[in-house]
């Protein structure tokens, strides 16, 4: 049996996304193969076999080692990976991905970059004049906010949060204060898949998604969101990921680069999760992949 689009997975917040992905690929006239820890080691089994093979894979293992057999048969075959591991590991990288968004002419905050501590274990002392009162430490790796220190002030917070991840460099950024809009913060995550742009408001603090309709691309001149994020996507080369970007008084400004590892709870289940629309959208365009098609249409 060879299967149009196989997709491994086990956590089990996924199941949204897996099944709008099961339906888009009936849409699409497509065959789908899903492998949970369930039916893994017979999955492997057939595929070493000969007995299933597939033409597209979007992994949604996390890294899990169980599914590395998976993996390695689709880096020995002709598979067409969606977010393949190489690129989301340059790409994830934010001391890597600020110096190609800075020297594309994308606005990122002022940020000083720093050697992991391993390499240069003493720091010498750093202006942190143009960092402001209150500025940001964040290792160069990792999501979800993990390692990272909003309001930090002082030399000894820099010194010491880099032994948290000694391996990683380290950003020092500017804390960013977005203008306001309908009474919220002009703050959005926008998510990119394969060729579409889907911004949506997002609150920095609740982390609670609404979508940015047209109306309001138009009236509080939003539309940048799109353009901006189609350059991330042509910098970083990844299938699918979200960037946060937000609109400070003078400029849009992206604050966190780019995000691969997206959290595809959705709405109708978590407070904070994606709004429905957008990830059965999310999915619809991965299916196309998978069909070999891509949209051009950028929104």
């Amino acid at each position: 049996m060879h299967y149009d689009l196989c997709l491994p997975w086990y956590w089990e917040y996924d199941v949204d996304f897996v099944q709008m992905n099961e339906r888009a690929c009936i849409e699409q006239g497509l065959s789908f193969w899903q492998i949970t820890p369930n039916d893994l080691l017979e999955s492997i089994t057939a595929l070493y076999k000969g007995e299933k093979t597939f033409r597209t894979i979007l992994d949604r293992s996390q890294y899990d080692p169980r599914f590395e057999p998976i993996h390695r048969w689709s880096r020995q075959h002709p598979v067409r990976r969606i977010n393949p591991a190489e690129v989301s590991a340059w790409s994830e990288d934010k001391a890597t991905m600020h110096l190609e968004l800075i020297s594309a002419g994308i606005y990122t905050p002022y940020t000083i970059l720093l050697t992991p501590f391993i390499d240069q274990p003493v720091l010498p002392d750093l202006d942190l004049t143009p960092l402001g009162d209150r500025f940001v430490i964040k290792p160069s790796h990792g999501g979800g906010g993990e390692g990272v220190i909003l309001g930090a002030f002082s030399m000894d917070q820099i010194r010491r949060a880099r032994m948290e991840f000694p391996e990683q460099k380290y950003l020092i950024q500017e804390t960013v204060t977005s203008r306001t809009i309908q009474g919220q913060p002009a703050w959005f995550r926008i998510f990119y898949a394969n060729g579409r742009t889907f911004p949506c408001w997002w609150h920095p603090l609740t982390h609670v998604f609404s979508t940015v309709t047209p109306q309001e691309e138009n009236r509080y001149e939003l539309v940048p969101l799109h353009e901006i994020t189609q350059r991330i996507a042509s910098i970083c080369k990844l299938d699918w990921f979200s960037t946060e970007i937000a609109l400070t008084l003078e400029a849009f400004v992206v604050v966190d680069y780019v995000n691969d590892g997206i959290d595809t709870r959705v709405q109708s289940k978590a407070v904070d999760g994606v709004p429905d629309e957008v990830m059965q959208a999310i999915a619809q365009q991965l299916v196309l992949i998978a069909k070999g098609e891509k949209d051009e249409a950028g929104a």
